[in-house]
């Protein structure tokens, strides 16, 4: 895995050295910019607009524009010796229940690797003190340019890194919020019956594929090979709601003739189906409970 930078944990007094390597990969596919007529390459070209005059990648840096059109030039040098003590550090500030993160908060991951011997004894010691209090750690840290605040959390027997949103950079949910609209408890309960009847035990199914790149590797196959591009799955139109109930017990069926055979799953019921459910139950148990006393009565003398 391609590292990143090297840092250190920052855990009271104790320092754990690591290295930052990315925890996830892309498997996007990649396009070319081609010239339509003949599918030359469109190349990005870098022009100095001081001496109008192209100049390489190897010339290329960056600086910071004043107000009055000043270029203030930052160098790689300059970015790694900032005066911040999470430049090179991971500042571990606190520890919250894992339940206490909202997920919208959570960014991209990286693993962090213990950096020689010396950190691997404090490396478990945190990682086993983090599963144990079943707690994550809130740490400041510097990456790409800026400080960001960070998610430590346990992941087999290696300590993640998420980079998290600043709290003023989520937005209120109430802009996107519908208005108000009742619903019954009855619906409620069948909405929780789809629930529990789409229940899955784990993201690793194959159904979580993704598809997306499967069919785009298969018209590239197609257009490569001469052949007729597949045909796009015909999409349906949404059709309008109008009994709520009945379309959630549609949907309960379907998915319940849908569930992979064996897998188990508690499949919450209707309303009215716990109360005929309840009859039956209790008119079995009144026959079996006449029948009984029927059989214990003794016979009649002559």
């Amino acid at each position: 895995m391609p590292a990143i930078q090297s840092l250190a944990i920052s855990f009271g007094l104790v320092t754990v050295p690591v290295v930052v390597v990315t925890a996830t990969e892309s498997h996007n596919v990649n396009f070319r910019r081609i010239h339509l007529p003949d599918n030359g390459w469109v190349r990005n070209r870098y022009i100095c607009e001081t001496e109008n005059r192209e100049v390489t990648y190897q010339d290329i840096g960056q600086g910071y524009e004043m107000s009055d059109g000043r270029i203030i030039p930052i160098t790689e040098e300059d970015l790694e010796n900032l005066p911040l003590p999470t430049a090179k550090a991971i500042e571990l500030v606190g520890f919250v229940p894992t339940a206490s993160i909202d997920p919208i908060r959570i960014g991209r991951g990286y693993y962090l690797q213990p950096q020689g011997e010396v950190a691997a004894r404090p490396y478990v010691l945190l990682r086993k003190a983090l599963e144990r209090q079943r707690k994550v750690g809130v740490a400041k840290f510097a990456l790409s340019g800026r400080e960001r605040l960070g998610l430590l959390r346990v992941r087999g027997d290696a300590i993640v890194l998420h980079s998290m949103h600043w709290p003023d950079e989520i937005r209120d949910p109430s802009d996107v919020a519908p208005p108000p609209a009742k619903v019954t408890d009855e619906e409620i309960d069948g909405a929780m019956a789809l629930v529990d009847t789409m229940a899955i035990g784990s993201l690793e199914a194959a159904e979580f594929r993704d598809r997306y790149t499967d069919a785009l590797h298969e018209v590239i196959a197609a257009k490569q090979e001469h052949r007729e591009l597949p045909e796009a799955p015909q999409r349906a139109e949404p059709g309008r709601l109008v009994d709520l109930m009945a379309t959630l017990r549609e949907s309960v069926a379907k998915a319940q003739a849908a569930r992979v055979e064996g897998a188990e799953a508690e499949v919450r019921e209707f309303p009215e189906q716990k109360a005929a459910k309840k009859a039956s139950t209790m008119k079995q148990t009144t026959k079996k409970g006449a029948a009984k006393k029927a059989s214990g009565r003794r016979p009649r003398g002559t």
